[in-house]
């Protein structure tokens, strides 16, 4: 997404390297000696200005547009390293452009128009102007060097797949059951997000792709705990799910009890509130059903219960994932 950023001292270097190195050139070409001072001053100051514009320009154009993009990823973006402070680094790079155009026809008029002595004097002018607008830029390129190490992997979205996110607790069983889901050998990455990562797996089930996001660190505690980042990293999932698998650790060896999950599970409807939730009970191979889930049992009656570490109750889970149809959303 963000080419390799230079610094203000290698933008600087490679353009005033490349100047010299056309004045030398020029040295070499046949031109009436009146005119070869001023016609090597000035190559010197327009190739100085051109490559590093040229850099700048690069920079500017591999960035996409973050208004064109689709929502999951503007708030991606904002999440990590902010969506206005990427903007002002780019505005940044448009305004250096800009004075260095002007830059190089104010100085090429001036080179051309002058002796030969005087048009040293104006070369040395105008790279002193030169590394004054570039180092005026150090901010804006040290932001984008630093928003190219945090989204460099960002991942990879299939906006037409289904899209299933598996919710709850941490040590629920999210990513056991995701790679239950999704075959023997998924091809899962980890992606930072905020602070932590989320799990994207791919399958296909009836010539339909099925990709299912598992979210550890998002949903570590309850909602009204949550950070502004957490909140709007939920906020983006929100963008790409159809539906939402949320675990229960009936063991509670998770570490967390069952009112606690529940409570979670409540707020988690109100987030995501035009989204299906399935609700899957975990570790029944560990603990059976009782009495604990008695005072849920008419909210969460057609709960799955299910062994993810054992592959009990994935067939069933497979069934409801079949019945699940593409939600279009709003653009």
């Amino acid at each position: 997404m963000i080419p390799t950023i230079p610094t203000p001292e290698e933008l600087l270097d490679k353009g005033f390297r490349r100047g010299k190195k056309s004045a030398d050139l020029m040295r070499t070409q046949k031109i009436p000696k009146h005119l070869k001072g001023k016609k090597i001053e000035e190559t010197r100051v327009i190739t100085a200005c051109q490559v590093i514009k040229d850099k700048l320009k690069s920079i500017i154009d591999s960035v996409p547009i973050i208004e064109d993009l689709p929502e999951f990823y503007q708030d991606y973006i904002d999440i990590t390293v902010g969506v206005d402070d990427m903007k002002q680094a780019l505005g940044g790079l448009n305004w250096a452009y800009g004075i260095l155009t002007q830059l190089e026809k104010e100085y090429g008029g001036k080179i051309r128009n002058s002796s030969s002595e005087r048009a040293t004097m104006f070369q040395k002018q105008a790279y002193g102007r030169i590394a004054s607008v570039v180092n005026k830029i150090k901010k804006d390129l040290d932001f984008l060097d630093f928003a190219k190490q945090n989204l460099r992997n960002m991942p990879t979205v299939d906006f037409n797949a289904i899209t299933i996110v598996i919710a709850g607790f941490p040590n629920v069983g999210k990513s056991t059951l995701l790679r239950q889901i999704t075959g023997a050998d998924p091809q899962v990455a980890n992606y930072p997000f905020t602070t932590k990562g989320i799990q994207i797996g791919h399958t296909e089930r009836h010539w339909k792709e099925i990709q299912i996001i598992d979210t550890p660190g998002l949903l570590d505690r309850p909602v009204l705990e949550m950070n502004d980042i957490e909140l709007n990293a939920l906020i983006a999932l929100e963008h790409l799910a159809d539906a939402i698998l949320f675990i229960f650790d009936s063991s509670e060896t998770c570490g967390f009890t069952v009112e606690s999950q529940y409570n979670l599970y409540e707020q988690i409807k109100k987030v995501f509130s035009e989204i299906p939730i399935i609700t899957l009970f975990n570790k029944i191979d560990i603990i059976e059903i009782d009495e604990t889930l008695k005072q849920y049992e008419d909210e969460l009656e057609d709960s799955v219960f299910i062994s993810a570490i054992e592959g009990e109750g994935i067939d069933e889970i497979n069934k409801i994932i079949d019945k699940i149809e593409k939600i279009e959303r709003a653009q």
